[in-house]
């Protein structure tokens, strides 16, 4: 099996490493970074490269594909080659999957039409515009046409390893959360706009325009 997380300059790290984390340990599978072209790509900050091993046009049959997010999500919305790639595995691909603002990629090429979808939060009305129903669920599945969409950042665990029970089975799934220990037991409870609370959400909307 083979599996493509697609690269784009600015985009977030976590994004494309939580899910590479939860699935690269899956029985006879392949895990594939691809960009526009070989080499490094940086991510929204510019501290951290990641390394595109292929270029879109070698990958063309993937049977899973994840869209990572991140601020650099909005630069390529209009992006025809990043946009015909997706189009294009997408109908040979078992599962098109988004992280994060990936959403908006996926329907920037029109993947998305009238479709429940969910992205990060700071995002929901950018989805709309691009004809999705955004909805704050950390994970929205339309299995029938094979599209998965997971909220911001940490989501794309979750969505990964509901991927890897889709893949495989139950049991498989759940040893790969043992095998992460991934048992979140965080020391605040502040990880939603719900919960947050208006000053929580309003700093943070100041650290998201300084930083990314």
């Amino acid at each position: 099996m083979n599996i493509a997380i697609a690269l784009f300059d600015r985009f977030t790290a976590l994004d494309a490493v939580g899910p590479y984390e939860t699935l690269q340990r899956l029985p006879d599978t392949d895990v594939t970074f691809v960009g526009h072209r070989r080499g490094e790509v940086r991510t929204e900050n510019g501290y951290l490269g990641m390394t595109a091993d292929r270029s879109f046009d070698e990958v063309l049959t993937p049977d899973v594909v994840i869209v990572p997010g991140g601020v650099g999500a909005l630069s390529f919305l209009e992006d025809e080659v990043l946009l015909e790639w997706l189009r294009e595995v997408h109908t040979t691909s078992r599962f098109t999957t988004s992280v994060c603002s990936g959403s908006l990629i996926l329907a920037a090429a029109g993947m998305l039409p009238g479709l429940e979808a969910t992205t990060y939060w700071a995002f929901m009305d950018k989805l709309t515009e691009l004809g999705a129903v955004p909805t704050s669920e950390r994970v929205i599945e339309h299995l029938d046409e094979r599209i998965i969409t997971a909220a911001g950042v940490s989501s794309g665990i979750d969505m990964a390893l509901r991927l890897a029970e889709l893949l495989t089975d139950r049991e498989t799934a759940e040893a790969m959360q043992l095998i992460m220990e991934y048992d979140p037991q965080p020391p605040f409870d502040a990880g939603s706009v719900e919960k947050a609370g208006p000053l929580v959400v309003a700093r943070a909307h100041e650290i998201f325009k300084t930083k990314g």
